[in-house]
């Protein structure tokens, strides 16, 4: 077959580009297309694939700043054209799924999340006070062409990498999607067998919803340790009214990474993310996850449980409001039922989540599009 891929942006390798980096694995032939391209920024197998970049790409401090391009971006993905190939896959979270196909092209979406900002997240970027209103005929449009872009005569099938993203697709676009997990790279996260050290860890992405201030707040005065790793846009801002507790590594390699997961007592996960890989990145070295309970923890993380039966074994807590009062809460109730919290089992349960899950899964729905 001729496969064309498509992906938003290429300025980066996180939870998205992990997912294309296993698309690029499964079909190492195929054509990429996206918006901006930062050569470098992928891994190996994407970076081999033969990448297309929209107009957007060429313009100066695009890998940079292309965000505030945000307008521009559904002109520039509906630049291209896709004629002449057998099937087009898209990694989206913006606008990828959007690009402009030759009729009756089977088109799998594998959605991330609909535009976060134009739809759940948009006060959590733009406020609600005179930027949100400047800023209100830019989203409208945005919204109209993001499900303007989402019927059967653009995709021929959506899948979503977790349960609250299928509801949001059915919520936006009026289509039901399956549901597939993003890759985990667990095999390169074990368990030391050794018990943890005295802190607490947070993986910040430092953009508004990943709410890293919940976690500063909630430790500010408690006395406990929680070292905080990662970068972004409001991590100086953040660090600067940091408490005490709170000691900030920076970005690190993944191997310091994957070291820390496996000597804190527990990930602190105060954000909704759509599917959240650090969450599983813990649970494959053994940590238990104290997570918000909306989004894709309530995939990820098996809570402790109440009353009779034989629940799964549990890999973390879930609270139940993202304020820092709630979860200083959660941190106590784990302290006191820590000792239930068996590393081998979190460790098989992260385990339902590999690479190689993912690949077998997305081949069954490459099969079901094509049928389609």
């Amino acid at each position: 077959m001729r496969v064309a891929l498509v992906h938003d942006w290429l300025t980066g390798f996180r939870g998205g580009e992990k997912c294309l980096h296993e698309l690029a694995c499964l079909y190492p032939q195929a054509d990429l297309y996206t918006l901006v391209h930062a050569p470098g920024s992928a891994s190996p197998e994407i970076e081999a694939l033969p990448i297309r970049q929209s107009p957007l790409g060429r313009l100066p401090g695009a890998a940079r700043h292309y965000r505030l391009a945000l307008p521009l971006f559904p002109w520039a993905i509906r630049h291209f054209y896709l004629s002449g190939y057998d099937l087009v896959i898209s990694s989206s979270h913006a606008v990828a799924k959007g690009i402009r196909l030759e009729p009756r092209t089977p088109h799998l979406c594998y959605c991330h999340t609909p535009m976060r900002y134009v739809w759940d997240q948009a006060d959590a970027y733009l406020g609600r006070g005179l930027r949100r209103a400047l800023a209100s005929s830019i989203i409208h449009a945005l919204q109209r062409f993001d499900v303007r872009t989402s019927g059967p005569d653009q995709v021929t099938r959506f899948v979503a990498n977790s349960r609250a993203v299928a509801l949001r697709i059915q919520r936006h676009y009026g289509r039901e999607a399956a549901v597939v997990p993003p890759p985990v790279d667990v095999k390169s996260i074990q368990p030391d067998g050794k018990a943890p050290d005295d802190f607490y860890l947070l993986v910040g992405g430092f953009v508004p919803y990943k709410r890293e201030d919940i976690a500063l707040a909630a430790f500010r005065g408690s006395g406990r340790r929680l070292v905080v790793v990662g970068d972004g846009p409001g991590r100086a801002a953040l660090q600067a009214g940091a408490p005490a507790e709170a000691e900030f590594l920076g970005r690190v390699p993944d191997g310091e990474l994957h070291a820390l997961y496996g000597r804190c007592r527990a990930l602190i996960h105060p954000q909704e993310e759509d599917f959240g890989i650090a969450a599983v990145e813990a649970q494959a070295a053994g940590r238990p996850v104290i997570a918000l309970g909306r989004g894709g923890a309530r995939d990820t993380v098996i809570p402790l449980a109440e009353g009779v039966g034989s629940p799964p074994p549990a890999t973390g807590l879930w609270f139940a409001e993202q304020k820092p009062q709630a979860l200083r809460d959660a941190i106590v109730q784990f302290e006191e039922q820590e000792a239930a919290f068996d590393a081998s089992c979190i460790r098989q349960h992260a385990e339902a989540f590999s690479a190689e899950r993912f690949r077998a899964s997305i081949q069954a729905q490459v099969q079901a599009t094509l049928e389609g």
